[in-house]
């Protein structure tokens, strides 16, 4: 019995990892067909997305036990990566924002 629930999590981690593997190459493959035009609307949709995100790893990380350190620093990292990257894309789309404004 402990061989098929090996076996069984064997198989499920190499279909996570396939899903993974496509998800990467499908994303590439969308993201470079997008035109210039839908990049800016499309940065800030992402950066609301991110922004739900980090919202939900703070109440995740509020929930770890203290005593779990690893599951802690995971967390806190999670949640640092999350903001910088909400904050940078705002801060481009911004940059982007300002190409389009007549100059005085």
């Amino acid at each position: 019995m402990d061989h098929l629930f090996e076996f069984l999590s064997h198989q499920m981690f190499l279909q996570t990892v396939y899903v993974v593997v496509l998800m990467v190459f499908l994303g590439i493959e969308v993201i470079s067909h997008v035109p210039s035009i839908l990049h800016t609307p499309l940065m800030s949709g992402a950066n609301a997305i991110h922004g739900v995100i980090v919202i939900g790893a703070i109440i995740v990380l509020g929930k770890v036990d203290i005593s779990n350190i690893p599951a802690i620093l995971i967390g806190f990292t999670a949640v640092l990566l999350g903001t910088l990257n909400v904050v940078g894309g705002f801060v481009v789309t911004d940059r982007m924002l300002e190409m389009f404004k007549k100059k005085k």
